[in-house]
C-alpha cells in the first residue's frame, strides 16, 4: 500500500510539472509610458494628447489613437493620483479635469468625433496645465 502511494504521489508530481496549469502563466509588470519625473511626464501627456485631439473625424488611424490615449490617461492618472506632493497641485487638478473628460468621451462616444467645444476645453485645459506645471519646475 504504501508502495502504491508513492507511485501515485510521483507521478502526480511528474504531472503537475508537465502539464501546463491555468496558475502558470507568466507575471509580466504592466508597461507604463509614466518616467515618474511628474513634469516631464505632464508635459508628454500633453502633447500625445494634443496630438490626438487634433486627428481628423475621418482618419482611420482616430480609433486606436483614441484607445492609446485612454491607456496613457490611465497611467498618469494611476501613476500621481495617491501621491499628495502631486495631485494637490494646481497643475493635477487642471490635468485631471481635461484627462476625465476626455477619457470619458473616448470611453462612451468612441465613434463620435469630438465636438469643437470639448476639443477647445480640453486643449485649454491642457495648456494651462502645462504651463503651471513648468511654473512649479
Amino acid at each position: 500500500m504504501k508502495k502504491l502511494v508513492g507511485v501515485i504521489m510521483a507521478i502526480c508530481l511528474a504531472l503537475s510539472i508537465f502539464l501546463p496549469t491555468p496558475f502558470e502563466s507568466s507575471a509580466e509588470a504592466t508597461r507604463t509610458a509614466m518616467t515618474g519625473d511628474y513634469s516631464s511626464d505632464t508635459i508628454s501627456v500633453v502633447k500625445s494628447l494634443k496630438e490626438t485631439i487634433a486627428i481628423p473625424a475621418d482618419d482611420e488611424g482616430r480609433p486606436s489613437a483614441q484607445t492609446e490615449a485612454v491607456t496613457l490617461i490611465t497611467d498618469y492618472i494611476s501613476r500621481y493620483r495617491n501621491r499628495p506632493q502631486f495631485n494637490e497641485s494646481n497643475s493635477f487638478t487642471t490635468m485631471q479635469t481635461a484627462l476625465n473628460a476626455l477619457a470619458g468621451h473616448y470611453r462612451n462616444y468612441a465613434k463620435r468625433p469630438l465636438s469643437e467645444e470639448l476639443k477647445e476645453r480640453v486643449n485649454n485645459e491642457l495648456t494651462k496645465a502645462e504651463k503651471l506645471v513648468n511654473q512649479d519646475s
